[in-house]
C-alpha cells in the first residue's frame, strides 16, 4: 500500500508540470539567493574580525593590572621575554607578539594630531598577522628613522611616502620627549582606530626612546585555537590583565549581533515567500483533484492514506527546489569566497566603517542544514489548509457533482 502511495504521490507531483517547475524554480532561486546573502554578511563580518585580531589585539591579549584604565607607561609587563617563551611552548598558541605602545601628539611643519606610537617587530608581526597586506604605499621597513602611519593619520596630516613626522609624548620619567620620523609607507589595516592615530615604529627603538628596558612592554598579543585557552591564561597569570578579543572589542560582538539578525529577518522573508508558494500550489492542485480525492474516500480509502499522500507530494516537490537550489546556492557561495564582490566604486565609505572594497563570502554547513529544515517545516505547514478542506469534504457530493 505504501509503495502504491510513493508511486501517486510522485506521478501526482509532476502531473501539471508547468506548475511544478515554476515551485522549483521559486525555492531554487529564493533559496540560493538566502545562501548567498548569508554568506555574505558573514564573510563581511568574518574579515573585519580577522582584520582587527591581525592587526591588533590577536585572539588574546595580557596587560599590565591598570594599564587599560590609566594607558600609563607605568603600567607595563616587565618580565615580558620569559612570559612569551612560555606561552610559545603552550598547547594552541599559535603565535606571540611583543608591543610598546605610548600616546602623544603627532606633527608636521603645519598641522598636529592626537597619535600612538606602537613600538612592533616586523618579523614577529608578520608571522603573527601577516601584516606586509596591509600595505598601502611605500615599502614595509624602518630603515633610516622609518615609520608606518595609518591611512586616516597620514590623510589628516597630509602626508605621504618620505614625508617627515615629529612624534611627542612623556617617558617613563614624565619628561616630554620628542622622536623625529620618515614616513617609509601608509598602512590600512581597517582597524578604525589603528588607522586613525597609528604610527608604527621598530620596538627596540620605542623603549629606548621611552626609557624602558628590551623586556618590557604594555602588550603582548596571542593567536590560538582553544577556547579553554582564554581560562587556562587567567589561571596562569592572575597578576595580569587577560582579554578575549570581544572583551577588547565590545563593537565586534555587536557587529556579530547584528549580523544575525539580518540573517534572520533575510531568512524569515525568503522562506514566508517559499510558504506561501507552496501553499498556493498545493491548494490548487488539491482543488482541481477534488473529485479525486471524493471517489477515493467513496470506495474506502482511509483519509490517513490520502494525508500521507499528499504530504508526500509536498514533500518531493520541496525537495526537488531544495536540491536545485543547494546547487545553485554552493555554486554562488564558491564564487563569492574566490572572487567576491568588487565594490571599488564605493571604496572610501566602506573602509570608513572597516570594511574591504572587495567583500568576500564565506560558506558554512549550517547554510544548507537551516534551510533543509525550514523548507521542509514550511511544506509541512503547507498542506494543513488543503487537507482539512479534504476533511470535510462529503464523498456522495463530491462524486455527484459536475466536473
Amino acid at each position: 500500500m505504501y509503495r502504491l502511495l510513493i508511486k501517486m504521490a510522485w506521478k501526482n507531483s509532476f502531473s501539471r508540470l508547468s506548475r511544478t517547475l515554476l515551485l522549483i524554480t521559486m525555492i531554487a532561486v529564493s533559496m540560493s539567493m538566502m545562501i548567498g546573502i548569508q554568506g555574505l554578511y558573514d564573510g563581511m563580518a568574518n574579515n573585519m574580525l580577522d582584520k582587527n585580531k591581525r592587526s591588533a589585539s590577536g585572539d588574546i591579549s595580557i596587560f599590565a593590572k591598570e594599564y587599560r584604565v590609566q594607558k600609563d607607561i607605568k603600567y607595563r609587563i616587565k618580565n615580558a621575554e620569559l612570559i612569551k617563551k612560555d606561552l610559545e611552548g603552550m598547547a594552541g598558541v599559535k603565535a606571540v607578539v611583543l608591543r610598546v605602545k605610548a600616546d602623544g601628539l603627532g606633527a608636521t611643519a603645519r598641522k598636529s594630531s592626537f597619535a600612538s606610537l606602537y613600538g612592533i617587530d616586523l618579523d614577529a608581526e608578520e608571522k603573527f598577522g601577516r601584516f606586509g597586506e596591509f600595505l598601502k604605499e611605500g615599502a614595509i621597513s624602518f630603515d633610516n628613522r622609518g615609520a608606518l602611519i595609518g591611512l586616516e593619520l597620514a590623510k589628516t596630516l597630509k602626508l605621504h611616502v618620505g614625508s617627515k613626522l615629529i612624534f611627542s609624548t612623556q617617558d617613563i620619567n614624565g619628561d616630554i620627549n620628542s622622536l623625529s620620523l620618515r614616513v617609509n609607507a601608509i598602512v590600512q589595516t581597517t582597524n578604525i582606530p589603528l588607522d586613525s592615530d597609528a604610527i608604527f615604529v621598530d620596538r627596540k627603538k620605542v623603549q629606548r626612546f621611552l626609557g624602558v628596558k628590551d623586556g618590557e612592554v604594555t602588550q603582548i598579543a596571542i593567536m590560538g585555537e582553544e577556547e579553554s585557552l582564554e581560562n587556562s591564561l587567567k589561571d596562569k597569570y592572575p597578576e595580569y590583565d587577560v582579554k578575549s578579543f570581544l572583551e577588547l572589542q565590545p563593537m565586534m560582538q555587536m557587529m556579530q549581533d547584528m549580523m544575525f539578525i539580518f540573517n534572520s529577518i533575510t531568512f524569515f522573508i525568503v522562506m514566508s515567500v517559499v510558504f506561501v508558494g507552496i501553499l498556493g500550489v498545493m491548494y490548487v492542485s488539491i482543488l482541481d483533484r477534488i473529485r479525486e480525492f471524493g471517489i477515493m474516500l467513496g470506495i474506502g480509502m482511509h483519509y490517513k492514506y490520502i494525508r500521507l499522500q499528499i504530504f508526500l507530494e509536498a514533500i518531493f516537490v520541496s525537495l526537488s527546489g531544495y536540491i536545485s537550489g543547494a546547487v545553485l546556492g554552493a555554486i554562488l557561495l564558491v564564487y563569492l569566497r574566490d572572487y567576491g564582490i568588487d565594490l571599488s566604486a564605493f571604496s572610501d565609505a566602506l573602509e570608513m566603517w572597516g570594511y574591504e572594497s572587495v567583500i568576500h563570502g564565506t560558506i558554512k554547513l549550517s547554510y544548507f542544514t537551516t534551510t533543509f529544515t525550514a523548507i521542509i517545516t514550511a511544506s509541512i505547514l503547507s498542506i494543513v489548509i488543503p487537507l482539512r478542506k479534504i476533511q470535510k469534504i462529503n464523498p456522495i457530493d463530491v462524486i455527484k457533482a459536475e466536473k
